[in-house]
């Protein structure tokens, strides 16, 4: 049996978490609005249209933003079509969909109060710009006296959205984009549609796009252009990336979390180099505001499929190596809390989704909810650096560790150690210096994990994968000490 070690010492620290980590990703994409959060005929509907059930679970979720209406989807999207008593339809070229628009903003922000979450909004900047850009923000935000902020009141929003994080469109190197820029075009647009924006309210927070994900030739680059014009105006640069398992290889798989680790690195290398060029004396920081797993091979045939109301568009059914995958990428996320201030898992309901729903019937729990509800519960307050030293494997991503790992200590002082093992047949044993946690404990220990590592959640069994009690870890002169099944998710918690 392989043993891997690291020291978790408070005085050793990344930075604080900022709730926002925690954020999901709500498109008009096949189920994701429609039969998703929101289904009016449903048993478990209020009289808003949302369906309580998954309102549950997407507060059990801990999901604490939600980035709307796109995506893809936001760069054809006229925002006045889904506002006041007469609704348009829409093609929705992005996703070969008919969008009714009945859902719309107005919809989006109290489905967001009932949630309990932050909205992020995505303007397009694809097929419109900076004029459209203000209207929506004059609209949502302006108190009254306006012909936009008194066309709300009119739609029944007495007070303003007060919404105060911006997407300045998305993707928009990819030739999917509806209105695909080149890095000089986008930044010369982002800038000045920052400008304006915070000509009406400086103290918006906007992001800017970031190139579409670290395979992009122009990955890098890019980021350095966009970031040449409007460095000054913007307060995070976004970061995108799926992975699945190509050809087969679960062994690449399984390292997705350093994959993610690289282009975070790379990304805020960039952000530096121009801080550096420019002069600056402020930061910019990180949004992943998209990843997830996401098996996008099994995906391209929809394209070809007729136009129609909500079809069911890339509804993976996820495993359990999803679900390490996935709590891979939160120890990612969470090991650069200093710099990755927000991000989005890509999205919430049916479409890869950690919630799916049948219409009219059930929702249940994914396999990949489990990591994240428990990264969310457990992983706020202060990063702590951890430095695991393991054995590695090799994969086509190079030279992996089998351990992934990062522990989180919470304002009452008890630490929490998220760890991965990647070995795909052999436990790993854990030894951690905890010393200096004085006579800290361990309070418990939860791995998620399946002698069948393809066990799947269904409607049927919707708790067939779950985090279960783990039996044995505990802290011994020092040291803790736990054994890790093979592919695994694993929460120990340590306290007094």
């Amino acid at each position: 049996m392989s043993e891997a070690t690291l020291t978790i010492d408070p005085a050793f620290t990344v930075g604080d978490v900022d709730p926002r980590l925690f954020g999901s990703f709500v498109e008009h994409l096949g189920r994701c609005v429609y039969t998703g959060i929101y289904e009016p005929d449903h048993p478990a509907a209020g009289a808003d249209g949302f369906r309580r059930d998954v309102l549950a679970l997407v507060r059990e979720l801990g999901v604490t933003t939600v980035r709307y209406p796109g995506g893809n989807f936001v760069s054809g999207h006229r925002w006045e079509d889904g506002v006041g008593p007469e609704r348009r339809a829409r093609l929705d070229p992005a996703w070969r969909s008919i969008e009714p628009n009945t859902f719309g903003l107005g919809e989006f922000m109290a489905w967001t109060r009932a949630a309990g979450v932050a909205p992020m909004m995505a303007v397009n900047l694809g097929t419109r710009g900076l004029r459209e850009a203000l209207d929506l923000l004059e609209y949502a935000n302006h108190p009254s006296g306006t012909a936009l902020s008194d066309l709300r009141r009119a739609h029944g929003a007495a007070e303003p959205y007060d919404i105060r994080l911006w997407c300045l469109g998305n993707e928009m190197d990819g030739p999917w984009q509806l209105g695909e820029r080149t890095a000089e075009e986008y930044g010369r647009l982002a800038v000045r549609t920052a400008r304006a924006m915070r000509m009406i309210d400086p103290d918006l927070e906007l992001v800017a796009c970031g190139s579409s994900g670290a395979a992009m030739p122009t990955f890098g680059a890019w980021e350095a252009t966009v970031l040449s014009h409007a460095y000054e105006e913007v307060d995070h640069l976004s970061l995108h990336a799926y992975y699945e398992p190509l050809d087969g290889d679960v062994a690449s798989f399984l390292a997705s979390g350093a994959l993610m680790e690289s282009q975070i690195e790379d990304a805020a290398a960039t952000c530096d180099h121009v801080r550096a060029l420019t002069r600056s004396k402020k930061r910019v920081n990180l949004s992943f505001d998209e990843w997830n797993v996401w098996y996008m091979t099994r995906s391209r045939a929809a394209a070809q499929e007729p136009w129609r109301h909500a079809p069911r568009l890339l509804e993976d059914h996820y495993d359990v190596t999803d679900a390490v995958v996935v709590g891979s990428l939160l120890i990612a996320l969470l090991r650069h809390a200093d710099r990755v201030r927000m991000a989005c898992q890509a999205q919430l309901v049916n479409v890869i989704a950690p919630i799916r729903t049948e219409p009219g019937g059930p929702a249940w729990r994914q396999t990949t909810f489990h990591p994240f509800a428990q990264a969310s519960r457990h992983g706020r307050g202060r990063v702590l650096r951890v430095e695991p030293r393991s054995p590695v494997y090799e994969c086509a991503a190079g030279e992996v560790p089998l351990l992934h790992a990062t522990a989180v200590q919470g304002r009452d002082g008890t630490v929490t150690l998220f760890a991965v093992n990647r070995s795909r047949d052999e436990p790993l044993d854990l030894a951690a210096g905890v010393r200096a946690l004085g006579d800290a404990r361990v309070l418990e220990h939860t791995v998620l994990a399946d002698a069948d590592p393809a066990a799947r959640n269904t409607a049927a069994d919707p708790a067939r994968v779950r985090p279960r009690p783990a039996h044995g870890a505990a802290v011994d002169a020092g040291t803790l000490r736990a054994t890790l099944p093979p592919v695994s998710w694993n929460v120990i918690r340590l306290g007094r």
